[in-house]
């Protein structure tokens, strides 16, 4: 009978445990090759008011639970220091970059470490009847990197709501803008810019954009409708993370804003979102550059598109 022990081949057999040990190992190697290729980053949701001071306290707040997260850089929503009670008494307080409103941002950003993305800034415009609707981006040591001057203006009527006309205080801007960051290189967009693919095309095609950056005070009624689905198709299109930091809820009896900060993949995937539309908060997701390699890679768009000026019309 004993002599049945050794009737089986002498063959290596894994234990459980060695098993679980090699899969550990493995899935830490993957994690570890993921860090070395990945960075976090933030959007912030908010309901700015007509108050410099309270926007401000919102925003610092929002500031350091984003640093204590871990992510390198928080994106926050169009009109972040002030939102006034009526159309274009933005003008009341625009200053210039180097004002002690933007200075104070500086500070915030140098304090904590971070980079900001500073969404829809009052700027000071060429004479005191408009202002430029400015997206402005800082490093961690309080320097402005990058400036962009919102191109496309909001002068619509909207079914159902009120009637805007943006362009009656604000300068459109004229340049197309991208910049490099910690998160990778930066598209600058602001809100109604969602609308308009051609400018999404040129940065991820003539300025080698891997993250869009939309922050937005997008209406209750366009909200509802296009807001999601106009997000996720600029990412599935140029094949970029799109981040879009938005206001949220009542800023008074007269203005409310659809809210929903998103953080979007290359694949068009959904992967930061505030459980609450309209809470104020930040969500945290990390950006995965093997995933914008590989998408790139499998579905060679770049490739494939033809030239800008392969769309002009021929001449009769």
């Amino acid at each position: 009978m004993p002599s049945c022990l050794h009737s089986a081949p002498l063959t290596p057999v894994r234990s459980t445990l060695g098993l679980r040990r090699i899969f550990s190992f493995k899935q830490s190697i993957a994690e570890s090759d993921m860090a070395a290729n990945s960075v976090r980053v933030a959007a912030a949701q908010m309901t700015s008011v007509n108050d410099l001071a309270s926007n401000f306290a919102t925003c610092s707040r929002l500031v350091k639970e984003a640093a204590s997260a871990g992510a390198k850089m928080l994106c926050l929503p169009e009109n972040f220091s002030y939102i006034g009670l009526k159309s274009g008494e933005g003008l009341t307080i625009a200053e210039p970059l180097d004002g002690p409103i933007m200075q104070k941002y500086c500070s915030l950003a140098r304090d904590s470490g971070i980079w900001l993305s500073l969404g829809g800034f009052q700027e000071k415009g060429l004479d005191d009847e408009h202002l430029r609707n400015t997206h402005v981006i800082i490093d961690d040591t309080g320097n402005i990197r990058s400036t962009y001057r919102k191109i496309h203006l909001f002068d619509v009527d909207v079914p159902g709501g009120a009637v805007y006309k943006e362009s009656s205080f604000t300068e459109p801007g004229k340049d197309i803008v991208a910049v490099d960051s910690p998160i990778g290189r930066l598209g600058l967009t602001v809100c109604y810019d969602l609308r308009f693919p051609e400018l999404y095309q040129q940065l991820r095609f003539q300025h080698d954009a891997q993250v869009i950056l939309v922050p937005s005070a997008f209406t209750m009624v366009t909200g509802q409708a296009h807001w999601e689905i106009l997000l996720r198709t600029r990412a599935i299109e140029t094949q970029c993370y799109v981040i879009a930091a938005a206001q949220a809820g009542k800023h008074s009896d007269k203005r409310e804003s659809y809210g929903d900060t998103l953080i979007i993949d290359p694949w068009g995937t959904v992967v930061g979102r505030l459980p609450d539309r309209v809470s104020t908060g930040i969500t945290v997701a990390d950006i995965d550059f093997s995933l914008i390699d590989s998408v790139r890679t499998k579905m060679p768009i770049a490739k494939h598109r033809k030239p800008f000026d392969f769309w002009r019309p021929a001449s009769l």
